[in-house]
């Protein structure tokens, strides 16, 4: 495994006593969209903050293992060093500064990045999301929730980040507009900027997806091509919906089978 893109090397963190995360280990490639599924308490958004360097918020600490970019360590840099390095995270829960206009929100994404980027940053946003250009002026709180997703991801951008960290970016949204939000990730990719992907809609994020890592009580337990975990029975059962094909088989010759044993028993 080269040295290229996002890398997350035997990575262990802590709250306190309690265990998070212990010895997680995952590339993001240049240009990629990779995914990290679980289960709700598994440690994907503590991840990302590890990544992100703001576990200290959370009160968690790193207490093992190392994060890079192309071979550079994020991993002793403060918070506002690993955006100027290149990684911008969407925390979960679409958190917009309310009572700043859509423009002042961009504008405060950009801060710490170079002047002379900022106009191309603010026209890629607009490009992806031209909502956001026609509602410049309008407070953010005022915006749908969708169109609040929107401005947190075009924030994000607006630091041109080499790598975006995206903590559930379909929660709470209708079909359609998490639709929407989903061909923005795929543009985002295709326009060169990575990403690692955090999503409970484990469907639409396998579909995003190159690649996968399933999480479980802060362990990768499974990870490969996302298509190959989308053809998992286990993966289809426990993150798709999918029930076993097998196992309903059987449940259902069960029954059938109790039937005739107690009939032979009556017969006898």
């Amino acid at each position: 495994m080269g040295g290229s893109g996002l890398v997350v090397r035997d990575l262990s963190v802590g709250y306190g006593p309690v265990r998070a995360l212990s010895g997680v280990s995952l590339e993001v490639p240049e240009g990629t969209v990779v995914t990290v599924l679980g289960n709700n308490g598994a440690g994907k958004s503590t991840l990302l903050r590890a990544v992100s360097r703001t576990l200290s918020f959370h009160g968690g600490a790193v207490t093992g293992g190392r994060v890079s970019l192309d071979g550079r360590r994020l991993d002793g840099l403060a918070p506002d060093r690993v955006v100027a390095a290149g990684v911008s995270q969407v925390p979960e829960g679409r958190r917009v500064f309310a009572r700043m206009t859509v423009a002042d929100n961009l504008r405060a994404g950009a801060l710490g990045s170079p002047r002379s980027g900022r106009a191309a940053a603010r026209d890629r946003v607009h490009e992806l999301f031209p909502v956001l250009a026609e509602r410049a002026t309008q407070r953010a709180g005022l915006l749908s929730g969708g169109e609040q997703q929107m401005l947190a991801v075009g924030r994000a951008l607006m630091a041109a980040p080499r790598v975006l960290l995206l903590d559930e970016p379909s929660l709470g949204l209708a079909p359609l507009m998490a639709g929407r939000i989903a061909d923005t990730v795929r543009e985002i990719s295709a326009q060169g900027t990575s990403v690692l992907l955090v999503e409970q809609n484990a469907a639409l994020a396998l579909r995003l997806a190159t690649r996968a890592y399933v999480l479980e009580v802060g362990e990768v337990t499974l990870s490969g091509p996302a298509a190959d975990l989308a053809a998992s029975d286990e993966v289809r059962r426990r993150y798709l919906g999918v029930a076993d094909e097998d196992a309903i088989a059987d449940a259902d010759a069960e029954p059938a089978a109790g039937a005739r044993r107690t009939l032979a028993r009556w017969r006898g």
